[in-house]
Parts: structure tokens; C-alpha cells; sequence
């Protein structure tokens, strides 16, 4: 019974070992057969992907491969741009919440150290960012100028818009700046260049002193010229290669200086003239050129506002002019490359720089020196009119220029721009809202929007609309100019006298992505705050705005948030 029981299972375990042999040979077979299919498919995907490189092999012979250039790799590499564009693309949609906006400009603006600079810087980011959603910025600036009124009704209605204290007042004088460019272009620009011309035109006719700024001819009197100082008109012949309109031939220009020009004035006054229709931004800087004074064959001469020449006298020392080099009527001068840049000088040493008039303080002086001086403070003390003849003489020429510009801004003749219309309408709206009925305190909503924060900031400031340099002295004669504007614009009594203009100044010259990112550091700098705020406001829970404020802050600086 035992052996059958053991031949039985021999018979049964050989049965097994076959078929196991027989399945492995399967296997076997199968594992050939897929992998000359593999390998079939193999060749075949290698030969479409070789026949589609030779194809892009050719294209790039015309293309090249699309390298990145420098900067945006070095940008990627160090900073993670491809990350901090997607967050920043998210917070530019986010801030097209409503909610969103309103609720992070209330909370930034209740913070102790979010200063007024702060409040103006981040209302010109905000306006750039939402410079191309111009109706939704006018609904903001909307909501958020008849909060304002209601804070100032309560106080005082008569301050509302005097001054840039909040993100409102910036954006409604950027929105103004905006919407009023074609106007600027189209009718006021021509008037606003032209007395900007006629006050540098006159400014460069009389002496002006290049260490304190102040002037002969100005209609400011803290840049009044309080001396006789004696002068002579020079025309001289400028060498100019090919000139501004380019070409090899040398031209012979002729500009009108002063003998008690500085050389660096003079060279200002020859760029000027040389270069009158060509940009400011696109002329030769004054400081990468020198001044060369050529007589004969081979005389030629450098001149410059300091050199071993130059007068001294104890610790002063006078800038070198024309009149020092006894340059003549009609010489011949040319700018040339400088050897080095040539930037206005610092004193050092204890040594002091003076130009036409010498501060009085000047020490070790002889009493007979002293006298003399005294008696000339005395005598401008008894005749004041002497110099104030001068501030008349100014104002009588520029009137014409003057009376332009104002009749550009405030004619009555030509249709309103619409975006003055809609502003003041919404004025009107909140007065009657806020149950103001005095006519001053409209009057005085209304020319604070529109005159002070545009118009005088305009006057002011020609060159945000052109491409010209603003001296100190033209400032200066822009500054009575814009005030004489505002008090011919109140209905109060005004007293005379001189007024610091309070304007905020900042460059736009940001693309919209700097503007979101920097816009974004405000967010960065009270993050706790606006997520609270956020958070514990009910439309921006229902909207989840905390939410993605968290996301975007892991995507533009792996902030580590509660997600």
C-alpha cells in the first residue's frame, strides 16, 4: 500500500515538472516575441523622431535655437521669475476685486508706519497697474473720495483734497493726469511750452550766479540778483561737426552767451542753441564735453570752471568765466569730448566757491572793506525799488506768455473735457449728500481737484510733459507762476507773500510688473494685518480673498502659509 502511495505521487510530481517546463518555454517564447516587437517599435519611433529632427535641424539654421538673453536668465536663475510672474499675474486678477482692493487700501492707510510718502508712492503703483482698467479705477477713486468727504464734512469740509494725505487724493491726481494728456496735447501743451521757453529765454539774457541761483532777471524775489553786477553780451561762432542733423561738414553756429558766464553755463547756453530742436534727453550731457576756445592755426585753449588760474583769495575761490579768459565778442569756441567727466565741484579743504556775488561773511576783511559794504546793504535798505524794478520789468514781459497759458486752462469757450464734467458732478453729488449748501466750500472742492492737483502741478512741472530740463531758476520764476494761478482761482482774500506748494513727485517710469511687485511689498510689509482684514470681513470670506492672498504669497515668495 506504502510503495503504490509513493509511485503514485513520483507519477504525479513529473506530470507537474512537464507542464512547469512546457509554461516557462511560453513565457520564454513570449518574452522573444515582445521584445522583437519592442525593438520593431523602437526603430521605427527612432526613424520618425530622426526624420523630425533633421526637420528642426533646418529650422534652426534660419532661427537658432532661442536661447534666453542674459539678463532674463540671470533674473530666473537668482530670483525664481517664473514663479514670482505667475503670483504677480494672480495679484494683478486679484486686485480686480473690488472687495479685495478697497479692504487692502483701508488697512494699509490705518497703519501708524505707512507714511504719506508711502501712501503716495503706493497710489501711483496702484494707478499703473490699473492704468489700462480706467472705468474700474474711476469706480475705486469713486467709493473711495466719498469716504473722504464724509471724514471731512465731520471736521472741516473746506480741507477736503488741500493737500496729499491719503491714497485718494494721489490717485485722483493721477487719474486727472491721465484722462486730461490729450487736452495737454491737443490744447494747452502749445501755451505751456511757450512760456517755458520765454522764462528760460529771458532767465539766460542777465547774470545769473551759479553758487547761490540767484538771478537778474526772475519774478521770484528769493532769486532776486541784490547786486549791479556788470555784464556784456557775447555772440561767439561754435565749430560744430556735422551738427544735430548729423553730415561731415563743420558748421559754424553762432550762440549768445554772457562774459560772466561760467564755462559750464556757457556750455549749457551753446548746447541750447546748437542742439534747440532735438530732445533734452537725446543731447550730449554738459559734463562729457569741454570747452575749447580756438584762435588761429594752432591756439587752441581749454577752459574750464576751475584751474590754476583760477582767482583765490584767502579760502575763496571764483569760478573762472569769459570775462576771466578775456574771451572777445565773436570767438571762435567748439565743444569737444572731455578727457575726463567734469561734475560741479565740492568744497574741500575748508576752501569756499563763489561766482558773481561774494557771501558777506567773508572773513579777515579790512574795516575799509567792511564799510564799503555796509554802505551798499544800507543804501539797497533806503531803495528797495531798485531791485523790485527788476521783478516788474520780468513780469510785463512774460504777461503775454502768461495770460496764454491761463486762457488755455480756464477759457470758457471750448467744451469741457469730460473727464472735468464727470469729476465735478460727482463733487456736486456729494455735497448734497453730505448736506454741504455753502457755495465757498464746493468752489473750494473744485479747485483743489482740478487746479491745484493738476493744473499747478503742470505749471510746475513742464517736464513731465516734455523733454526738457528744468533749471533751478526756471523753477523758481514756475513757482510764482502757478501760485499767482491758485490765488486768481479763491474766492477767499489772500494774502501776498511766498507759499510752499505741497505736491507729492513720483516717477512712473515703471512697467506693470515692477508696479505689482512693488506695490506687492506694501502687501509683504503688513501681511498680517490685511489677511485679518480680509478674514473678518464677510463678502471677503464668502469670496475667499485671504484664501489667495496666501496663495499668491507662496507663489511670488514661498511664504509659508496655513494652507
Amino acid at each position: 500500500m506504502i510503495q503504490n502511495l509513493i509511485s503514485f505521487s513520483w507519477s504525479l510530481d513529473r506530470r507537474k515538472s512537464k507542464q512547469a517546463l512546457r509554461d516557462y518555454k511560453k513565457v520564454l517564447v513570449q518574452l522573444e516575441n515582445m521584445e522583437i516587437s519592442v525593438g520593431d517599435q523602437c526603430r521605427k519611433e527612432f526613424t520618425d523622431l530622426m526624420t523630425e529632427m533633421t526637420d528642426l535641424s533646418g529650422e534652426l539654421e534660419g532661427s537658432g535655437i532661442p536661447f534666453l538673453d542674459y539678463n532674463t536668465y540671470a533674473q530666473r536663475v537668482f530670483f525664481r521669475l517664473r514663479g514670482l510672474e505667475q503670483g504677480l499675474g494672480q495679484f494683478s486678477n486679484l486686485l480686480n476685486s473690488k472687495v479685495f482692493l478697497l479692504t487692502l487700501i483701508r488697512t494699509l492707510e490705518a497703519q501708524p508706519t505707512f507714511s504719506q510718502r508711502d501712501r503716495c508712492h503706493a497710489a501711483s503703483l496702484l494707478s499703473l497697474a490699473l492704468h489700462g482698467r480706467l472705468e474700474y479705477l474711476t469706480d475705486i477713486m469713486q467709493t473711495l473720495l466719498s469716504d473722504l468727504a464724509a471724514h471731512c464734512v465731520a471736521r472741516n469740509p473746506k480741507l477736503m483734497l488741500r493737500r496729499t494725505e491719503t491714497m485718494v487724493e494721489k490717485l485722483l491726481t493721477n487719474w486727472m493726469s491721465i484722462c486730461l494728456y490729450s487736452y495737454l496735447r491737443e490744447v494747452a501743451g502749445e501755451p505751456l511750452y511757450m512760456l517755458f521757453r520765454a522764462i528760460k529765454y529771458q532767465v539766460d539774457k542777465g547774470p545769473v550766479d551759479a553758487i547761490t541761483g540767484k538771478a537778474k532777471r526772475t519774478l521770484n524775489d528769493s532769486r532776486l540778483l541784490r547786486e549791479d553786477v556788470e555784464y556784456r553780451p557775447l555772440t561767439l561762432t561754435v565749430l560744430v561737426r556735422g551738427g544735430p542733423g548729423g553730415g561731415a561738414e563743420t558748421q559754424r553756429i553762432p550762440a549768445r552767451v554772457l562774459d560772466t558766464d561760467t564755462i559750464t553755463q556757457v556750455k549749457e547756453k551753446i548746447l541750447d542753441q546748437v542742439f534747440k530742436g532735438v530732445p533734452f534727453s537725446q543731447r550730449p550731457s554738459v559734463h562729457s564735453l569741454d570747452l575749447e576756445w580756438r584762435s588761429g592755426v594752432a591756439g587752441h585753449l581749454t577752459l574750464s570752471d576751475e584751474d590754476l588760474t583760477s582767482v583765490m583769495q584767502n579760502q575763496w575761490k571764483r569760478l573762472n568765466t569769459l570775462q576771466h579768459y578775456k574771451v572777445p565778442d565773436g570767438a571762435t569756441v567748439s565743444l569737444i569730448p572731455a578727457f575726463t567727466m567734469t561734475f560741479p565741484k565740492q568744497r574741500h579743504g575748508g576752501l569756499r566757491l563763489w561766482h558773481l556775488v561774494k557771501p558777506t561773511e567773508e572773513p579777515e576783511a579790512t574795516k575799509q572793506q567792511q564799510g564799503r559794504r555796509s554802505s551798499l546793504r544800507e543804501r539797497a535798505k533806503a531803495i528797495p525799488e531798485i531791485y523790485l524794478t527788476r521783478l516788474l520789468s520780468m513780469k510785463g514781459t512774460l504777461q503775454k506768455f502768461v495770460d496764454d497759458v491761463f486762457q488755455a486752462v480756464l477759457s470758457v469757450n471750448r467744451p469741457v473735457p469730460i473727464a472735468v464734467k464727470y469729476l465735478f458732478d460727482q463733487l456736486d453729488e456729494l455735497a448734497t449728500k453730505h448736506g454741504v449748501t455753502e457755495p465757498e466750500t464746493l468752489h473750494i472742492w473744485k479747485t483743489n481737484s482740478l487746479l491745484l492737483r493738476f493744473w499747478v502741478n503742470t505749471l510746475k512741472n513742464p517736464q513731465f510733459i516734455f523733454d526738457v530740463r528744468v533749471s533751478d531758476n526756471v523753477d523758481a520764476n514756475l513757482t510764482v507762476i502757478a501760485q499767482t494761478f491758485i490765488d486768481a482761482c479763491t474766492t477767499a482774500e489772500h494774502k501776498v507773500g511766498r507759499v510752499s506748494l505741497h505736491m507729492c513727485k513720483y516717477s512712473s517710469d515703471l512697467n506693470c510688473l515692477v508696479a505689482l511687485q512693488e506695490l506687492y511689498n506694501y502687501i509683504n510689509k503688513y501681511y498680517d494685518q490685511i489677511i485679518s482684514a480680509l478674514e473678518e470681513d464677510p463678502l471677503g470670506q464668502k469670496m475667499q480673498l485671504a484664501y489667495r492672498l496666501q496663495q499668491i504669497a507662496a507663489l511670488v515668495e514661498n511664504k509659508v502659509t496655513d494652507l
